[in-house]
């Protein structure tokens, strides 16, 4: 793993995933943390050079409990990486689901030419800007979340026993536990993505405005959604119509979690992307 700077004074982590090649940068959904796309990275396959980060306030990407967790934020992060980690402008694959693929949609107009080609899955990228709300039913959801366990067994226990995150494959919702919950000195395991970090960041969803740009991404970039009507899968075809080189791709029986659900089905869609690079 590596640790890199932010302008704004944050220590980013960057998982590495193994691979030669063309590199990709995974980029994780709100929530959850880098070490997550380890069952889709292997599914990948060694021709790509897989990076993964912990945006901050996720996984080891530790930040101040006031930390604004703007979304803007997030770019910076995605750029961080790029720079830190020395990835040729114009070659690198973006791989984001959900927030992490708005992270990668705002890096891509900040800053043209980045990326090679973007494989978005339900990116949070809204025709309408989103509100702002305090009463945000995800971030109030995300509130009230169990913070710490007896001990990662439990958690494990706990998580796959109801939804949301029994939808994960058992790989991924492994993952999530081994590195998204840490031991602390009384012997039990607390979230490390802390609830109160997570509903600002759900909160923040309206600060950006990534759907006026779209048309400013001119590199190929597929926008993947599941079969669940509601949510980012709602305005998936009006971000395909706002982009110069964009196509939408349908995953049946697969919902917002689809890159966890299905981590080789989404990753063989990925590759044949890549290829066509």
């Amino acid at each position: 793993m590596r640790s890199l700077a932010t302008v704004d004074g944050v220590t980013l982590a960057v998982h590495e995933l193994g691979g030669a090649g063309r590199p990709a940068l995974l980029c994780h959904a709100t929530g959850f943390h880098g070490a997550m796309w380890e069952p889709f990275a292997t599914a990948l396959g060694p021709d790509l050079e897989r990076w993964a980060i912990d945006f901050r306030a996720h996984g080891t990407s530790v930040v101040p409990a006031e930390q604004p967790l703007e979304w803007t934020e997030f770019c910076t992060d995605v750029l961080t990486a790029v720079d830190g980690l020395g990835l040729p402008a114009g070659q690198v694959l973006g791989v984001g689901h959900s927030m992490g693929g708005a992270a990668l949609v705002l890096a891509e107009q900040a800053r043209p030419g980045t990326f090679a080609g973007l494989f978005l899955y339900e990116p949070i990228v809204s025709p309408q800007r989103l509100r702002t709300d305090p009463a945000d039913p995800m971030a109030n959801a995300a509130v009230r979340r169990r913070p710490s366990f007896p001990s990662h067994a439990e958690a494990l226990a706990n998580y796959a026993s109801k939804p949301p995150l029994n939808q994960l494959r058992a790989d991924a919702l492994h993952a999530y536990v081994r590195h998204g919950l840490t031991q602390g000195e009384d012997g039990s395991v607390h979230l490390v993505c802390r609830p109160a970090d997570e509903a600002r960041v759900y909160r923040n969803a309206g600060g950006h405005d990534a759907f006026a740009s779209l048309g400013e991404v001119r590199c190929p970039v597929v926008v993947a959604v599941g079969d669940d009507a509601s949510g980012p899968v709602a305005f998936a075809p009006s971000v395909v119509g706002a982009l110069p080189n964009g196509r939408l791709e349908r995953f049946a029986h697969l919902g917002h979690f689809g890159p966890l659900e299905a981590p080789a089905r989404v990753a063989a869609a990925v590759q044949a992307f890549a290829l066509g690079l």
